[in-house]
């Protein structure tokens, strides 16, 4: 894993845009219960925004999630996204580089809350010959420290896709281990999951659910395509050969995944819901940003089932893993089955 250090001024300047950022999103937020009081408040936006505040006391009362101010207020921010994440990996590796700071730990991304910032620090990146990766991100979670806002980014999601981004991000409220981003996704991804199933068979929604199991099924078989390219690679780059010829071998490597894709293509009938991810450059960057958000989501759906489905038992477990070092936290949960133990305060109990 590289970890790149920056200098005092590039560290400042990257905090101050963060806190600009920050502060921008706050002040353009109003409080929801006002717009929806508000005669001047559009149809569309009225209709969005009492979706929002029904998503968000299901996500309190049934889900167990933090019922604070969080996305109780709306902003518009006049652009696409609200941030810009930019990932990284060395030509001929897939470990990502890694950023420290002091409330995050050390993860595989930088975030800008602007287009042309971003960019401009990939392009810092790629002259360092890196592998680099720039994503538009509609979401994002302050862990606690602010009142996370609904977005103009995501209002207009399909209602499921609405529904599983709140409870994703309201995940990480929940349980966070600094440093460990693999973890932390993963861990709000199987809420997410399980919040969206609970949701739509509370709301009656039954025909929804195909559809929506269908959504996951697409998305599984591309990340079963993603996985099983990192491990071609993974192979290619740690074969004793020359480095020109794994040059070649990865360019060979992601021709046959843009292949497979077609493939999948077809199977789904023609569904393109992933020609944008796959119309930009493939490179180490952009899988490692895939391969961050769903790595250990198996096991953490196996610690809710051993919790019988139990929500606040499984947050229990999952922030006394949050306390174990890293290797000994991924060990733990990676070895939760049928027959698994359960965890307390950071220990096995007997």
């Amino acid at each position: 894993m590289l970890v790149v250090s920056l200098s005092s001024c590039q560290t400042l300047s990257y905090y101050s845009q963060a806190v600009g950022g920050q502060i921008g999103v706050w002040r353009a937020a109003e409080p929801i219960d006002e717009l929806l009081r508000d005669e001047e408040t559009s149809p569309a936006l009225r209709l969005r925004l009492e979706l929002v505040s029904s998503i968000r006391s299901f996500a309190a009362d049934e889900l167990a999630l933090p019922d604070d101010g969080s996305y109780r207020r709306y902003a518009d921010l006049k652009r696409p996204y609200v941030l810009w994440n930019v990932f990284a990996a060395p030509e001929l590796s897939l470990a990502p580089v890694t950023w420290c700071f002091p409330i995050a730990g050390c993860v595989g991304y930088r975030g800008y809350f602007s287009e042309d910032a971003a960019q401009r620090f990939a392009a810092g990146l790629r002259d360092k010959d890196l592998d680099v990766y720039v994503g538009g991100v509609a979401a994002y979670s302050t862990l606690g420290w602010f009142d996370d806002a609904v977005l103009n980014t995501f209002i207009d999601y399909r209602d499921t896709e609405l529904a599983r981004l709140i409870f994703h991000e309201l995940a990480h409220r929940v349980a966070y281990a600094p440093g460990d981003t693999t973890f932390n996704e993963s861990f709000a991804t199987a809420v997410e999951l399980e919040g969206v199933r609970r949701w739509l068979e509370d709301s009656g929604r039954s025909a929804e659910m195909a559809e929506f199991e269908l959504a996951r099924s697409r998305h599984q078989a591309f990340l079963d395509l993603v996985m099983r390219t990192r491990d071609e690679l993974q192979a290619i780059y740690e074969a004793d050969s020359p480095d020109e010829q794994k040059r070649l071998l990865k360019v060979d490597a992601y021709t046959r995944m843009r292949e497979a894709y077609e493939d999948l293509k077809r199977d789904w009938g023609g569904y393109s819901g992933y020609d944008r991810w796959f119309a930009a450059p493939l490179n180490n960057a952009k899988l490692a940003s895939v391969a961050a958000y769903n790595q250990l989501v198996p096991g953490f759906q196996r610690l809710l089932a051993r919790n019988g489905g139990d929500l606040e038992a499984f947050y229990r477990e999952v922030n006394a893993l949050v306390k174990l070092p890293q290797e000994e936290r991924r060990a733990r949960l990676a070895r939760v089955d049928g027959t698994g133990q359960r965890f307390a305060a950071g220990v096995p109990s007997g």
